[in-house]
């Protein structure tokens, strides 16, 4: 199964913007910076969900916990 582009995609946006993140200031690091760094990941991991899925009520019951 070929990679999907747009997963691609988001790992290479993850991989330039977190060393960016990192560089913030200490008081805006680990609110803000955590907080974008965990909603890519979570971005990540439901597109790797959604190409694994079969059946795609439970990727959409599994968005709505996220």
């Amino acid at each position: 199964m070929s990679e999907l582009p747009i997963i691609q995609k988001t790992y290479d946006l993850i991989k330039w913007y977190v060393p960016i993140l990192n560089r913030l200031p200490h008081s805006h690091k680990f609110m803000l910076g955590d907080r974008m760094i965990t909603g890519l990941y979570d971005l990540l991991d439901t597109l790797i969900i959604a190409k694994y899925s079969s059946d795609k009520l439970t990727l959409r019951e599994h968005q709505n916990y996220i």
